[in-house]
């Protein structure tokens, strides 16, 4: 398996190249845009960044102080906006109780346990968790999605009810702990979900990764 699994990043690599992901210009916006991308697509999410950026909002004082049906408003193109409003200001909510409103304190944290103090914060689960981990604190956690799930699944890499840490843990085993093959593989997943083995009509006669 873990030939594999090294196997899958060297075709998307050779295939796809470099993906230069997450997009964000500061840890901040990367922990902001790692909430707002749940149940949505990253056109949305930008949308709400910018609205942000706009009103020069973008910062954790700003965000904290901001009333939750104002922040609710201003995210609205990402979707589920009051329920991620309220998921924005329990994370921000820890952050200025524990560590003074000091990002750069609350991702110093020893991996395990930023990802732990991560997962106890309401609305926040392993694959948020782990993308603020590895993308904004830039600490190795490998991120698990949908995308993850059905490419192995079918490739039958997986069994059908594998759950989150199962999946982790087949990319953890296999691959040297380190945060740009994290970063790039996770990327290069996400490039093959949504280009090829789409969820309905899969391009499989073209797919990079036929014959695996």
């Amino acid at each position: 398996m873990s030939n594999k699994i090294q196997e899958i990043y060297q075709m998307l690599f050779d295939r796809f190249g470099p993906q230069h992901w997450w997009p964000g210009e500061t840890p901040f916006e990367v922990m902001v845009g790692a909430v707002l991308t749940q149940n949505t697509n990253w056109t949305n999410v930008s949308r709400a960044i910018a609205n942000l950026q706009q009103g020069d909002l973008l910062s954790f004082q700003a965000l904290h102080a901001m009333p939750p049906s104002l922040l609710a408003e201003k995210i609205r193109p990402a979707g589920y906006y009051n329920l991620k409003a309220a998921r924005l200001k329990n994370l921000l909510n820890l952050i200025a109780a524990e560590y003074q409103g000091r990002l750069s304190d609350f991702f110093a944290e020893e991996t395990a346990v930023l990802r732990q103090k991560l997962l106890a914060v309401k609305g926040v689960g392993p694959e948020t968790a782990d993308s603020i981990v590895l993308y904004a604190a830039h600490k190795p956690a490998f991120v698990v999605d949908a995308y993850t799930y059905r490419i192995l699944s079918r490739h039958s890499l997986i069994v059908e009810d594998a759950g989150y840490d199962e999946i982790q843990e087949l990319f953890v085993g296999a691959l040297p702990e380190d945060v740009r093959l994290y970063n790039e593989y996770h990327a290069l997943l996400v490039k093959l979900g949504k280009d090829f083995c789409r969820k309905s009509k899969p391009l499989c006669a073209s797919c990079p990764l036929d014959g695996l």
